[in-house]
């Protein structure tokens, strides 16, 4: 039944054309009658299909197919409507559905004329086609099935203008959240794209320059030349690894930049002794080696940090204190910035979009990594990451 419901939904004409038929065949009853009083059967036939017929296309062309029923509605006053020795006609409810139509789907002008119309012709058929007692009650009962299509239209047009307008604002809002989004994403990549070319280009240098070496020394001293090689291989699979983390989420083409090196975890001490010099207190703890992490990974930890603790200054208020945690095991590097201040990352988000969450969360997961941020149990904000090590 539900199925039923929504298919009729995305078929209007259908339900259209059930009503027009249903009032068809009633009104061919009454049709058959016709021809004992004088009236051809032919005739009310066509001005019946004229009322009728355009029932199903209102939704497409209200404007049209509400006057044609109307076309319909005064051939049929004008011609055997008296003669027929019936006052009112099924068919004569297309009026009230074309009135609806109007006042719904174009406006409260279009249907005013229309309702003129329709006064014109109803003040017509109750003077010439019914007697004067008859005619009251028939105005009357007129009257009131016209004001409630008026009203029911509407109803329906407030509704669908309302409905229009909330689709409208959606639509806009997503469209400016994935635009927001692209951005973002595209701004971050775009510096994935310059930090990776500092890799490569530093790794082949080395390359290159040990290679040299190594043939000039591979005679006279060839304990230099395999250090040398040594040194190659080496620097040849950290450059591939990088490689392989990076390569796969960024664009094949990009727009010329300059070229400047990266920093890596080893300034994170640096980061802290400027923030404290910023006035906001912050206690490092390093444990393991994190000298000789690969680029890609040593970037990203310190730009984590440098947002995290830019956050810290800017939104967390005084006299709040700040922790920055990292940890290296053989198989993943931690790290996590914690601060104590009532002042959170959220109003980055509403104001600016959030895009230095959302640029930290891409350094993570283009590293394979993990990326999580938000209110700490005990106050403040936390931000966490974890980056794996293991080849």
């Amino acid at each position: 039944m539900r199925r039923f419901s929504l298919w009729m939904k995305a078929h209007p004409a259908f339900g259209d054309s059930l009503i027009a038929g249903l009032l068809l065949i009633f009104d061919m009853g009454v049709g058959l009658s016709t021809t004992d009083r004088g009236v051809s059967f032919s005739a009310f036939f066509a001005v019946t299909l004229l009322m009728l017929g355009p029932l199903p296309f209102r939704r497409y062309h209200p404007m049209g197919t509400s006057y044609l029923i109307l076309a319909g509605g005064f051939l049929q006053l004008f011609t055997h409507g008296g003669e027929a020795g019936i006052p009112v006609r099924m068919s004569d409810f297309a009026l009230a559905i074309a009135l609806y139509t109007l006042v719904a789907y174009i406006g409260r002008r279009s249907g005013l004329i229309y309702s003129a119309w329709l006064l014109a012709g109803t003040l017509l058929w109750a003077i010439f086609q019914v007697g004067e007692i008859q005619a009251v009650f028939l105005v009357f009962m007129v009257f009131v099935i016209f004001g409630f299509s008026w009203a029911m239209g509407e109803f329906v047009g407030a509704r669908r203008a309302y409905q229009s307008e909330l689709e409208q604002r959606l639509k806009l809002l997503e469209t400016e959240r994935d635009q927001q989004a692209k951005i973002a994403v595209g701004e971050e990549r775009s510096r994935i794209a310059r930090e990776l070319h500092d890799v490569v280009a530093h790794a082949v240098s080395v390359m290159i320059v040990h290679a040299d070496g190594a043939a000039y020394t591979i005679r006279s001293q060839p304990e230099v030349a395999e250090n040398a090689v040594r040194t190659i291989a080496e620097t040849g699979r950290l450059a591939l690894t990088e490689m392989r983390r990076l390569l796969g989420v960024l664009r094949s083409e990009d727009a010329e930049t300059q070229w400047a090196p990266q920093p890596d975890a080893r300034g994170v001490v640096e980061l802290a002794e400027n923030t404290r010099a910023a006035g906001v207190p912050v206690r490092l703890e390093i444990s393991g080696d994190v000298d000789d992490l690969p680029a890609g990974v040593g970037l990203s930890i310190y730009r984590i940090v440098q947002e995290a603790l830019t956050n810290t200054i800017k939104h967390a208020g005084a006299g709040t204190t700040a922790m920055v945690k990292l940890a290296r095991t053989p198989e993943e590097l931690r790290l996590e910035v914690t601060d104590n201040g009532f002042g959170t990352p959220h109003d980055v988000v509403k104001i600016s979009g959030g895009n230095g969450l959302i640029g930290m969360r891409e350094r993570a997961a283009v590293l394979g990594g993990e990326f999580e941020a938000g209110p700490n149990p005990g106050g403040g904000w936390r931000v966490r990451a974890i980056f794996p090590l293991a080849a």
